[in-house]
């Protein structure tokens, strides 16, 4: 049977991570094939990854993480493909919501969940709430959706040809998204609650290497809109408070913890916010 899902993970020494990441998309309820493309990791990895029956394992040297993704992405039999981190995980039923909205919307090529933002044990530090990305402020600026909770048909890759650029470590999913937007790709935010981002203090997006190839994309950008770029920061505000992305009520969500590998912990926010802890 064609799974409905597939989810690529691009692993390298990240043992203990990849076991939550695993837990989270096997307990989905979904058609699903997981690929992990594993780097050929020497942390310990090895001695387990290939024997776990939940995913696809491949165990090959690649030139990133972008191009380990473009090579799952390539043995990706699903209708709705994703690449989820080993720091990152689904919530329960995240992909049924995903392949509801799927259905239901034929057009849309992208949708994108929001995001719930915790520290290495599962704790809560702050929440992501996503709307469709704009072009320009995507060049200029920053990316403001996350991986971690982006899922696209497979004919944007296979029919469209667009895969990541190989050439970049850290910030190919900016690149990737301009390229989209450009296109005039149909796009839509969920409203939902899909994912779990661990922030370890050793994300690669918060290295000197991401910054670099950030500055790159922006320099990319024309003219113009370079030079209106606190307008278009403005306007991005603007439309996130009109949206009410600053707001959200009390919530829980269910992750995998070190602790328990085999059941999701729940955890209560009382008190959300989109700020980031300083």
């Amino acid at each position: 049977m064609t799974p409905t899902f597939s989810i690529v993970t691009p692993s390298f020494r990240n043992s203990s991570w990849l076991k939550l990441c695993l837990a989270s998309v096997a307990d989905q309820q979904v058609e699903l094939e997981h690929i992990v493309q594993d780097a050929g990791s020497d942390d310990g990895t090895l001695e387990w990854l290939p024997q776990d029956s939940r995913a696809k394992v491949f165990v090959e040297k690649d030139s990133g993480m972008y191009d380990a993704i473009n090579r799952g992405l390539r043995r990706a039999r699903g209708d709705i493909l994703a690449y989820l981190n080993c720091d990152e995980q689904y919530l329960p039923g995240a992909l049924s919501v995903v392949r509801s909205v799927f259905e239901n919307h034929t057009d849309l090529d992208v949708v994108f969940g929001d995001i719930v933002m915790i520290d290495p044990k599962g704790d809560y530090l702050y929440h992501r709430k996503v709307q469709t990305p704009l072009k320009y402020h995507t060049w200029t600026c920053q990316l403001s959706t996350l991986s971690c909770a982006m899922f696209f048909r497979r004919r944007i890759v296979f029919e469209k040809a667009f895969f990541f650029e190989p050439h970049l470590r850290d910030a190919g999913d900016g690149e990737w998204m301009v390229r989209l937007l450009k296109n005039n790709t149909k796009m839509a935010a969920l409203g939902h609650f899909t994912s779990a981002f661990t922030c370890t203090g050793n994300n690669m997006s918060a290295g000197a290497n991401a910054t670099r190839e950030r500055r790159e994309l922006v320099a990319s950008a024309p003219a113009w809109a370079r030079s209106v770029k606190p307008a278009i920061i403005l306007h991005h505000r603007l439309r996130r408070l009109c949206g009410g992305m600053y707001f959200q009520r009390p919530f829980s969500y269910e992750i995998f913890t070190a602790s328990d590998l085999l059941h999701r912990r729940r955890f209560e926010v009382r008190r959300p916010t989109f700020r980031a802890p300083l």
